[in-house]
């Protein structure tokens, strides 16, 4: 699995302030916004490109432009949902699709409960957005229903990971280009990622 961790100061400045739980809903859907453009920058250097001509003021110039399809997006409900707005104003032509996921009471794995992809994934990149990859479970089934729909050229977008749930899926989707703003300790007995910053979720919406 190919995997970029960011190292930028500014980026985890940013990152201080999401685990500060003095921080409230506004100030972290914000913070939330601002690291997905910075981790757009790592995410796009994959999309291919190609030349164009344009009459610049003084002369002519050839230039690199995308090419291609934009990339599908898919923000995994409800807390991917607050990746995708800054997404969709730097990609604007880029489609988007939902998954919703819910734990199953009686296997306790996780199970798909809504799938709203755009056709022909095949070739196309496609972005799954979830800002917490913990044990990896959640994230390994989306992965597993977009691949089911066709896609062949993902890539899984995370604020926070833990080093379990990147374990997990270089196990079981080795060809999914991971992008992870920080890797923390460990998971706690409950699951959940530590030190991290709570539930991404309840923190965006003012939910417990």
């Amino acid at each position: 699995m190919e995997t970029f961790i960011f190292n930028h100061p500014l980026l985890s400045d940013k990152l201080t302030r999401l685990r500060d739980r003095r921080t409230g809903p506004h100030e972290f859907r914000q913070l939330v916004e601002q690291v997905t453009v910075l981790m757009l920058y790592e995410a796009a250097r994959h999309l291919p490109r190609t030349l164009r001509r344009v009459e610049t003021p003084l002369s002519p110039a050839t230039c690199q432009v995308l090419a291609g399809d934009a990339p599908v997006l898919v923000p995994v409900l409800r807390a991917g949902l607050a990746m995708l707005a800054p997404l969709q104003a730097q990609l604007p032509e880029s489609p988007v699709g939902h998954l919703g996921l819910e734990r199953d009471h009686g296997t306790l794995q996780p199970r798909v409960y809504l799938s709203k992809l755009p056709e022909k994934l095949a070739g196309r990149p496609t972005w799954l957005l979830d800002p917490m990859l913990a044990t990896g479970g959640s994230a390994g089934a989306a992965l597993s229903a977009v691949k089911a729909s066709g896609a062949d050229n993902l890539s899984l977008l995370s604020i926070i990971a833990a080093p379990e749930g990147i374990s997990r899926l270089r196990r079981e989707h080795p060809d999914v280009r991971l992008f992870v703003g920080a890797v923390d300790e460990k998971l706690n007995d409950c699951g959940y990622i530590v030190p991290g910053l709570g539930d991404a979720g309840d923190r965006l919406y003012g939910t417990s």
